[in-house]
């Protein structure tokens, strides 16, 4: 079995060869819930300067949540919606290639770097998104990268609708301090 950094960094690379190993490879599940983890811990100690210890423990929960919904989102709308013929997935190759795609989220950590975070997090997040196009397309078994695309916004927009509903009934990151 590959070593998680090792994949990490291929992820990183958008190697889409290392999308394929993945999705085949059903004992790299932890490994993909690990990216996941590494990622969002990365994220909260880049903003632990604004966002304080309370959104290092919210964020990294509101990832693995957010990773679980974005891969069954994807999930459903690229095999039942959008499947092109030769299309055949199933949602644990979603959640191993879309948990790899979120490798170049560990550089976010250098976020806690005064004026690096907000043109680092942009960074991240394009490189992420890239990453996640090519998870999806090879998990899909696509031919098209714009499908994939596609597939890629519905699921983010859909996603966005959920988070928004759920903060507003629960709350945001904020709160009060009384």
């Amino acid at each position: 079995m590959a070593s998680i950094t090792d994949r990490m960094i291929r992820a990183a690379k958008l190697d889409v060869n290392l999308y394929e190993e993945v999705e085949a490879d059903k004992g790299a599940m932890g490994q993909a819930m690990g990216v996941v983890v590494l990622s969002s811990v990365a994220a909260g100690i880049g903003t632990i300067g604004t966002m304080g210890i309370q959104g290092l423990v919210l964020g990294t929960i509101a990832a693995l949540l957010g990773w679980f919904i974005w891969a069954f989102l994807t999930y459903f709308i690229g095999t039942r919606l959008l499947p092109e013929p030769q299309t055949k997935a199933d949602y644990g190759e979603l959640l191993r290639t879309i948990g790899f795609s979120s490798s170049p989220g560990v550089l976010r950590v250098l976020g806690i770097i005064p004026m690096l975070g907000g043109i680092l997090s942009f960074i991240c997040g394009i490189w992420m998104l890239v990453a996640m196009v090519i998870a999806v397309r090879q998990a899909l078994d696509y031919k098209s990268t714009w499908r994939a695309v596609g597939v890629c916004l519905i699921g983010w927009i859909v996603q966005i609708v959920i988070f928004g509903i759920f903060f507003g009934v629960v709350g945001g990151f904020g709160g009060s301090q009384g």
